[in-house]
């Protein structure tokens, strides 16, 4: 999917047009253009500000269906944790942000052989 004929067939539909976009977003009109039209890869901050313009959840740029297919996370409060497993569980996410993607590339790798060994 090339995001530029997303956000323009998105911004059609809501009869919106490059003008409307500048507006709300303080983007320019030439730089809507050029994104609508696979000249420039926008930022992800300016595909949020864009989806807010046309009033649309940021997933449905990427998403063509009624809503995304929900991921089952990790409930840390059903009981299946003690507090100290819980810390160490939360202590390792936050250093899983500190990672660089390469490595949190491998470590979801990792991850995803331990899971399919366990199952």
């Amino acid at each position: 999917m090339i995001i530029g004929n997303r956000l323009r067939a998105i911004r059609e539909e809501k009869k919106l047009s490059q003008g409307d976009i500048e507006k709300r977003t303080g983007l320019l009109r030439c730089y809507i253009s050029r994104v609508e039209n696979g000249h420039t890869v926008p930022a992800i901050e300016t595909l949020e500000k864009m989806a807010r313009a046309m009033e649309i959840p940021l997933y449905q740029l990427f998403y063509d269906g009624e809503r995304p297919k929900q991921v089952k996370g990790l409930n840390l409060d059903d009981g299946r944790f003690t507090s100290k497993q819980r810390r160490e569980i939360e202590n390792l996410g936050r250093q899983f942000t500190k990672l660089k993607e390469r490595d949190k590339g491998l470590v979801r790798l990792m991850i995803a052989k331990l899971a399919q060994t366990a199952s």
